[in-house]
């Protein structure tokens, strides 16, 4: 998960070039001729560029953010195995939910673009890029730094950082849930790949699911 642990000033620098393009977007937005969701793409896939580019000038490159070499094929079939898992865990929750007479799909239907295109940008935005982002900031930079207060520490700051960035008019339950379990796949798993892939394979399937 890293040779060296995070550095104060390589946090600092992260978070500032994050919310730097944000900002940088938020002014855009209303001024260009790109959708909201295409602004989206955009601005997640620069802060993965800036952010791979800071932690490359760290004395173990992308290793700083459990993204070395070494790490990405392990991580990849750890995260495989772990989205299995999820989703069978998932299913037996539905399965609890609709014996006692609940709708487990209203719990996680998301609201979807209703242009096949929008909707095409939507499952790029939130099942492939974003979770690429996100989990480098919030796993990889913040958790990453945080781990040196204790794994515990690091998991609820982490989580609730990420879950007050999806906040909304309900509380973000599947952020909680998944933060939790993002947090420990990638303690358990020591790649970031790991989580990235439960992140983005659990939203394309939240997302696939409320097409229904």
């Amino acid at each position: 998960m890293g040779s060296t642990p995070i550095s104060t000033s390589f946090l600092i620098a992260s978070l500032a070039a994050v919310t730097l393009l944000e900002i940088v977007a938020g002014l855009a937005s209303g001024h260009v001729d790109i959708p909201p969701i295409g602004l989206i793409i955009i601005t997640r896939t620069l802060q993965v560029i800036v952010l791979g580019s800071l932690a490359e000038r760290q004395p173990a490159g992308l290793a700083t953010l459990g993204l070395g070499r070494d790490a990405l094929l392990p991580g990849l079939m750890k995260g495989l195995i772990g989205s299995a898992g999820f989703a069978l865990a998932a299913g037996l929750l539905f399965i609890a939910l609709l014996a006692a007479g609940q709708h487990p799909l209203q719990l996680i239907r998301s609201p979807l673009p209703e242009s096949p295109y929008q909707r095409a940008l939507f499952f790029m935005a939130g099942g492939m890029v974003a979770p690429v982002a996100e989990e480098i900031v919030f796993r990889g930079v913040i958790y990453g730094y945080l781990r040196r207060w204790g794994k515990a520490t690091a998991v609820l700051i982490s989580t609730a950082l990420f879950a007050a960035f999806h906040v909304g008019p309900a509380l973000p339950v599947t952020q909680i849930i998944g933060g939790v379990v993002f947090a420990i796949a990638y303690q358990a798993s020591g790649s970031l790949i790991t989580p990235i892939v439960i992140h983005g394979l659990g939203n394309l399937a939240i997302f696939t699911l409320s097409m229904c």
